[in-house]
């Protein structure tokens, strides 16, 4: 993109809807500055979301004794829809009727900031839903910003920017539609017909649609889908409304998700690792219904690089728009918020209060004010030691640190999951439907439908007599130190070319050093040394005369492009067998075969407590086929067949002589041109978060 493009490039952060509330009274109705429009009539937003949305699509009928409902809406507004929805679902309880799992997913251009969120009046019967609602409010980034509620049994998928943008990006089936955008006289955009043909395309069989407009254009957009549209009586002073359903004609294939599990009714899964990747793993199957075995060689979880005293989790502040800065800000903000819940509740120790990262560079792009702000000089000098920074210095707002060992420790005492240690898997066999995984001696440690591999790399042994394609990783060896007292004040976490973690007994965590295929177990005074010099660097920090250091030596698992390995194990062309010639198309993700029930999730590098929370959560939706919390682009970046996409693609171009730059090849060169401008930060900054 040349420089004259600058102002097209995606940015990070969405404009605040900016909102007149007149004179603040309850009846007075918001309306939107940017579109000059109100945010609901007269009768109310809840009578709207009862008569048009609820009542539109059959709910809450349609939802009754289902495993999982989703429902898609074109315009979140101030929320109430999401909430109206919501207490309808909490209300089913009361005769068990309600589905298990009622996933929300909506798109909003210019979201409320959060002061606004506060002063909109709600309906009585949706406070205490509002009042969650508040108090998990994101940051104004460009995410598909990820929040449970009812312990996950409610989740909204929160996708702030152009719904024309976003509606390729979705991944997911929906049950029910709301088309709720401002008019389309003052807001076009909303109701063109692309914006119908993504509606139609996740649309599941038999979904309905309800909007409270009654434009003869919409219907004809909505017929020219697959939707059969009709007029219906509308309520509170509007005459008719939309309703539809969709029924094509013609429904054209569509592809199975990439290595769908096939399981049945027999939820279960067998975990090979648990750090905290498989924790993480555990933990969201185990709140989608799953039972989940563990399995761990060591005597106890958390005995590998998760066995750290502490660890830090943060995003970034890269201007471009690549994967891996997308990936990086949307897993800290969810690290933030689950980890928040653990810290306040006294389960876990941390700190969600935030951290310094010093020296970025200086192309860092648009950033959202309560995701991350510049600080001056002065500034982060007295707010965080005695001594000077070099660099331009950002304050993280939604980071910190937490125990990984308390953390682990806490994901895996839940009632769904059990823990065995000592238990060491040293073979893969399939046995039917399901996989069995043997020890040594030949002994079956355990067998399941499904089996996640979160061995920090150390699958490969495992996958070598299964024909599976290999991953480009490798290990690299950190060494960690830390001084049993902080010589000087040190307010927060500092990172950057090394980082700094002063612990509440007094220790001061520092480091770290970064070799690859490196396997010394042994502490190492040269990276003592070195860890010294960049603790200096960073902070001005030097330790008393005669202090003591002590350390801890761990691995990570790090892949060439810096993102994480997570989903399907592919197979490698040549091992599969296919009808006549049908063999299937190489050079997209979703279209590489699969062994069936066979799950990655490897290659979290240094940033493990960062990536783990969301690595997790997109491995729990795509063994259960729930709506993924991530973009359709950043699956194909994290996705295990990504290599062998790139290999088909780069040598189909070669043989072409030229093509069109491809989606994982985009995304591969941008993640490493952007991981090389946080290559310190990235390689060594927190490699106890793993």
């Amino acid at each position: 993109m040349t420089p004259a493009d600058k102002s097209q490039q995606p940015r990070a952060l969405v404009d605040h809807a900016k909102i007149d509330f007149g004179d603040g009274a309850a009846t007075t109705l918001p309306r939107s500055a940017q579109y000059d429009d109100i945010y609901h009539p007269a009768a109310g937003a809840m009578a709207q979301a009862r008569n048009v949305f609820l009542l539109g699509n059959g709910l809450p009928q349609r939802w009754r004794d289902r495993r999982r409902f989703t429902v898609l809406e074109t315009g979140f507004g101030l929320g109430n829809n999401f909430l109206a929805t919501w207490a309808a679902w909490a209300a089913c309880a009361g005769d068990g009727a309600r589905c298990e799992q009622l996933v929300f997913i909506s798109v909003e251009l210019h979201p409320p900031s959060l002061a606004d969120v506060r002063r909109v009046h709600r309906d009585p019967a949706l406070r205490a839903f509002a009042d969650e609602l508040t108090a998990a409010w994101p940051p104004a980034t460009a995410n598909l910003h990820l929040i449970d509620f009812a312990g996950g049994a409610v989740r909204l998928l929160l996708g702030f920017g152009d719904v024309r943008k976003w509606l390729p990006q979705l991944v997911a089936q929906v049950d029910a539609f709301y088309l709720d955008g401002f008019l389309p006289a003052r807001n076009p955009a909303m109701w063109e017909p692309r914006v119908i043909r993504g509606l139609a395309r996740l649309a599941a069989p038999e979904a309905t649609l309800a909007t409270w407009t009654a434009a003869q254009a919409l219907r004809a957009s909505l017929a020219a889908c697959g939707f059969v549209a009709q007029l219906a009586p509308g309520a509170n002073g509007k005459r008719e409304i939309t309703l539809a359903r969709f029924a094509p004609a013609f429904l054209p294939r569509r592809h199975a998700p990439r290595g769908a599990a096939v399981f049945g009714s027999k939820r279960h899964a067998v975990i090979i690792g648990a750090g905290i990747a498989g924790a993480c793993a555990a933990s969201a199957l185990a709140r989608l219904g799953w039972r989940c075995t563990v399995l761990e060689a060591q005597p106890a979880p958390a005995s590998g690089a998760s066995g750290n005293p502490a660890g830090l989790f943060h995003g970034g502040v890269q201007g471009a728009e690549a994967p891996h800065a997308r990936f990086n800000r949307a897993a800290a903000l969810l690290a933030h918020r689950r980890y928040s819940a653990l810290i306040s509740s006294g389960h876990v120790a941390g700190s969600v209060a935030g951290l310094m990262q010093v020296g970025i560079d200086s192309k860092a792009g648009d950033i959202a004010a309560d995701y991350a702000s510049p600080v001056g000089g002065s500034d982060a000098d007295s707010g965080v030691c005695s001594e000077s920074f070099a660099g331009t210095t950002w304050q993280h707002h939604r980071a910190g640190w937490v125990d990984p060992v308390a953390l682990v420790q806490t994901l895996l005492e839940h009632e769904r999951i059990e823990l065995r240690c000592n238990a060491a898997a040293h073979r893969l066999r399939r046995d039917g439907d399901a996989w069995l995984v043997v020890d040594s001696a030949g002994r079956v440690l355990a067998q399941a439908p499904v089996v996640v591999l979160a061995t920090a790399g150390a699958s490969a042994a495992l996958l070598d007599e299964l024909g599976v394609a290999p991953t480009p990783s490798r290990q690299s060896r950190g060494q960690l130190s830390w001084l049993d007292k902080c010589p000087t004040a040190l307010a927060q976490p500092v990172t950057g070319h090394g980082y700094a973690l002063p612990l509440p007994d007094g220790r001061l965590l520092f480091g770290a050093s970064a070799h690859d295929d490196d396997f010394e177990t042994g502490l190492r005074e040269t990276d003592h040394a070195r860890n010294l010099e960049r603790l200096q660097g960073l902070t001005g920090i030097t330790p008393e005369p005669g202090a003591s250091l002590h350390g801890r030596v761990g691995w990570r698992h790090t892949t060439d492009d810096r993102l994480p390995i997570v989903g399907a194990v592919p197979l490698r062309p040549s091992t599969t067998a296919f009808a006549g010639d049908q063999r299937p198309r190489l050079d997209h993700c979703r279209f590489v075969p699969r062994l069936a029930g066979l799950y990655l999730l490897e290659g979290l590098a240094s940033r493990g407590l960062t990536w783990a929370p969301l690595a997790g959560e997109v491995l729990a939706a795509w063994i259960d086929g729930a709506p993924m919390p991530i973009e359709a682009d950043l699956l194909d970046a994290v996705d295990p067949a990504r290599w062998q996409v790139r290999a088909v693609r780069r040598g189909s171009a070669a043989d072409q002589a030229a093509g069109p730059a491809t989606a994982v090849d985009a995304a591969a060169d941008e993640t490493a041109a952007e991981a090389d401008n946080d290559a310190d930060d990235d390689a060594v900054a927190d490699p106890v978060s793993r």
